[in-house]
């Protein structure tokens, strides 16, 4: 299933949203339309929380069905509504804060900047269970915008050579296509909220790009 939504006029999803199978963060104030849609069409719990006191959990938190990573800024009380909620998270350590730009995962492996510390990586292999490794896409470092990535498939930044395209599909374990979102926007990781069950975009995405979009992530085969 394929939704379409805009926060207040805001395209840019994947940066106030986090979901995976399991799980979908967003915040407080979210109105209650666009949580009914979340619940419906990703088919997933939804906690309601600030993250690092912001409303973007999408940017400062990574992670797949094993466990979420999120910024050192994050605060005591905001890991402890994760925790009573059952989520395993872990704070990273680096002073690259804004976790969703910088890591894309899903179940069967992980993508990060490469910049990250060999101390970060360790946290991210322990807790997401799956191997760690770090390149760049399209000449970009902020892998986690240029790539969304679900248990299907991965959407990839439009310049992406055939090499990362096929890295991403070593890595990440499911076929990995170039695409755009919201009418020729090239971060598709910062628009697109995903997982293995449903997709939402914004507004402004085109009718080739939804098809583009649901081939990708093989939404036509129904629930895993």
């Amino acid at each position: 299933m394929i939704q379409r939504f805009d926060i207040d006029g805001n395209p840019n999803l994947g940066v106030s949203i986090l979901a995976k199978d399991n799980v979908a963060i967003v915040s407080p104030g979210l109105q209650d339309s666009y949580l009914e849609t979340i619940k419906e069409t990703l088919n997933v719990p939804v906690i309601k929380t600030p993250i690092c006191g912001s409303n973007l959990a999408g940017a400062l938190m990574a992670g797949n069905s094993n466990g979420l990573l999120v910024s050192q800024h994050v605060f005591s009380h905001e890991l402890d509504i994760l925790r009573e909620n059952n989520v395993n998270v872990e704070v990273m350590p680096d002073t690259l804060t804004a976790i969703g730009n910088i890591i894309v995962a899903n179940d069967n492996g992980v993508i990060v900047n490469p910049n990250i510390s060999n101390k970060a990586k360790s946290i991210i292999r322990k807790t997401l269970e799956v191997e760690v490794v770090g390149m760049t896409v399209a000449g970009l470092d902020i892998v986690g915008s240029a790539i969304a990535a679900t248990n299907r498939g991965a959407l990839v930044h439009p310049d992406a050579s055939e090499d990362e395209l096929d890295m991403i599909e070593d890595v990440l374990g499911v076929p990995a296509e170039i695409g755009t979102v919201n009418r020729g926007v090239k971060l598709v990781g910062a628009c697109i909220i995903a997982n293995s069950k449903g997709v939402i975009v914004g507004n402004k995405t085109t009718g080739p790009e939804l098809a583009r979009i649901d081939q990708v992530f093989n939404l036509f085969e129904g629930s895993l």
